[in-house]
């Protein structure tokens, strides 16, 4: 990349995206916002020479996450299972990543997405749970390691987001039983035990690009080590993947024949966060799939 002063972009942001060039010792040219996303500002640079970096920015916001979020990229990118915008920069409340140009899926997305994400979860975690906590969106995650997946899920995503939810007001007293309830019946809900998966952790259509070659793009993570189970649950949530996609991964990576009786159980923890962030629109569905795990055929687990 060129070095040197960087040229103000002419909008708002333009001083601290000015500093954050000189930073990264890039000439700016002009900066164009990119909408979608939970936090902060999105901009794409243009540089001198005709690069181009990707920059978000959150201000006021916990000076944890840019770190985090790279952290979190380096480690899905290991891998080597899917395509990853590459870290170009860290600063106190930016992260710069490479610019992924935007193309149309090609034929085969549905199998390179599908196979991709199997062989990342195949990539495997140390264990439940992550060295360090990280975010869900604006919201903090914790990733204190658990023995086994029932009690990571139980401990370090219902239940923080539960009495969350619950302190703000935004459970009803009935549906805060039901969670309560869940949680107690949780180790005989999972299902046979797995090895922790390398998760996405947030893994909705948004944080799946198309690059210009058609191929599947991850993009802002909240990775930690999981059941393979939840991602999957996660993309089902709000739509957008098609069926191939699934039957790709499951002819990759075969999930157990039980699997589908989970997808609400799954869905608990999303759902939860997004009762956190946009309140009680979400807490029908919250209800719903609340209900429709604790009526799910328990199974012991077993190894």
């Amino acid at each position: 990349m060129t070095r040197g002063r960087a040229r103000s972009p002419g909008d708002p942001t333009g001083t601290a995206l000015e500093t954050i060039a000189d930073q990264l010792g890039v000439v700016l040219v002009s900066a164009s916002a990119i909408g979608g996303g939970d936090v902060g500002d999105s901009r794409r640079l243009d540089l001198a020479g005709g690069e181009r970096l990707f920059v978000k920015r959150q201000t006021g916001g916990p000076p944890e996450w840019p770190r985090a979020e790279a952290r979190g990229l380096a480690w899905l990118a290991e891998a080597g299972a899917l395509r990853i915008p590459e870290v170009v920069g860290v600063g106190e409340d930016w992260l710069a990543l490479e610019w992924i140009e935007p193309g149309g899926p090609g034929r085969d997305f549905d199998r390179r997405l599908g196979e991709g994400l199997a062989s990342l979860h195949a990539a495997g975690a140390p264990g439940f749970g992550l060295d360090h906590d990280n975010f869900v969106g604006p919201l903090p995650q914790s990733n204190r390691p658990a023995p086994d997946w029932p009690r990571f899920y139980a401990a370090e995503r219902i239940e923080p987001l539960r009495r969350r939810a619950r302190d703000a007001g935004l459970l009803t007293r009935a549906l805060d039983v039901r969670l309560e309830r869940l949680l107690e019946r949780l180790p005989g809900l999972t299902g046979r035990d797995e090895p922790p998966a390398r998760l996405h952790g947030d893994l909705w259509q948004g944080n799946v690009l198309v690059d210009a070659t058609g191929a599947p793009c991850l993009i802002d993570p909240a990775v930690y080590g999981g059941h393979r189970e939840i991602d999957l649950a996660m993309m089902r949530l709000f739509g957008g993947f098609s069926a191939g996609v699934f039957t790709c991964y499951t002819e990759s990576c075969p999930l157990a024949d039980d699997a589908d009786q989970r997808i609400a159980l799954h869905q608990v923890y999303p759902l939860l966060v997004h009762v956190c962030l946009f309140g009680r629109a979400y807490h029908g569905r919250l209800a719903e799939a609340v209900e429709t795990a604790l009526e799910a055929r328990g199974h012991a687990r077993r190894p």
